[in-house]
């Protein structure tokens, strides 16, 4: 991820303030869809769905008074670029003791673009074991989808052109919470992407 790029040109679209709203109207959203929120498991995609989701799991515990179970998904080798792509560092998986068996895992990630992050980590997440149902818990969603997926949690709609980026800035990795829209530079790869906050016009695969 390039933290940097853009910096100048970038203009915000969510602050601190906002992201802490759309989280909890989030939280009360799964709350209402699953009844109660008895058997849920919230799994981050790395870097940034990660600090999301057990931001969701606080929110969601005010709400309901339980401790609800969080980890982590690493999609690396599930990614359907990996042969046209340098080798790429692991992230970790983790995985709550009870598992994911016959649970609603929602899977959370910071900005949805073409769906394939998603789409590998439907499949990554086949590897660990069966869901009862698997949703989607998005903070941006900025269209220009590649593949049939939808988010079911969305913070904020976001419409943008192949020439614009979305970049999630968030405290735990960043020292600020913000997602800015700036200008993309050319990077001599149309195709190239950075996972977490999105530089790049293929953006989220």
């Amino acid at each position: 991820m390039d933290t940097k790029n853009n910096s100048d040109s970038a203009r915000p679209v969510l602050e601190a303030p906002d992201i802490a709203r759309v989280l909890t109207r989030i939280a009360h959203e799964i709350v209402e869809r699953a009844k109660g929120a008895d058997d849920v498991v919230l799994l981050g995609i790395p870097t940034r769905g990660v600090f999301l989701a057990r931001r969701l799991a606080d929110k969601l515990e005010e709400i309901t008074g339980r401790k609800i179970p969080v980890g982590s998904l690493d999609i690396t080798m599930y990614r359907d670029d990996l042969r046209l792509r340098p080798p790429r560092t692991l992230a970790r998986t983790e995985i709550p003791g009870d598992g994911v068996d016959g649970r609603l895992v929602v899977l959370v990630d910071d900005v949805l673009f073409s769906g394939r992050t998603i789409r590998a980590a439907l499949d990554a997440l086949g590897d660990i074991g069966r869901p009862r149902a698997v949703q989607l818990a998005v903070l941006v969603d900025r269209g220009h989808r590649e593949l049939p997926i939808r988010a079911d949690y969305v913070g904020k709609n976001l419409p943008t052109s192949l020439r614009e980026t979305v970049r999630v800035l968030l405290a735990e990795e960043d020292g600020r919470d913000s997602v800015l829209l700036g200008e993309r530079r050319e990077s001599g790869d149309p195709s190239a992407e950075a996972r977490g906050s999105e530089t790049a016009p293929a953006g989220e695969q």
